[in-house]
């Protein structure tokens, strides 16, 4: 199972999980604290914007974040849950969360999954950069893409709930 929640609520759900794997998506400069429960083998913490266009000073979200995190799904071995973490919990750890799910469920159908994600966090509104690029890695010919942009922006908020997103079939 992926947890996804905003860098906040990070200690309190890792701790209730009982999990093991953490993945952070922050930008330069934001604190992130590991949980002491965390091995720093791990964590996966990767450094980008939200951003889905080039933005002068910003760190695009690209193709070596989403291989790193990829890599980092590929040896989660699944016996405890998987966290994942950006600052509000709403667009680069839920973008992560729907590709991790997609890429360990290759035969999950991509509008199914999007649709569940907006069901379990209405506030969801994943990093279009972050799905296109994996979109394209993962070979789904513009269905991620598609299924992402069908569930629209999510409902306003300063913050995502935590919410579990099973990887399924």
């Amino acid at each position: 199972m992926i947890i996804v929640c905003p860098l906040s609520k990070v200690e309190a759900t890792v701790t209730r999980a009982g999990a093991e794997r953490l993945l952070s998506l922050l930008a330069a400069g934001t604190d992130m604290v590991r949980p002491v429960v965390i091995r720093p083998e791990n964590h996966l913490h990767l450094v980008m914007h939200d951003i889905a266009e080039a933005q002068e000073g910003m760190t695009l979200p690209g193709e070596e974040h989403v291989r790193a995190l990829l890599g980092f799904a590929q040896n989660w071995d699944r016996s405890r849950p998987l966290v994942v973490n950006c600052y509000a919990g709403i667009s680069r750890s839920t973008a992560s969360a729907y590709i991790i799910a997609a890429a360990l469920a290759p035969k999950r159908d991509e509008m199914e999954l999007a649709k569940t994600l907006r069901w379990l966090s209405p506030s969801a509104t994943p990093n279009p950069r972050l799905v296109a690029v994996a979109d394209h890695i993962l070979g789904r010919e513009g269905r991620m893409v598609a299924a992402i942009a069908s569930i629209g922006r999510g409902a306003e908020a300063y913050e995502g709930l935590p919410f579990e997103l099973e990887i399924g079939g």
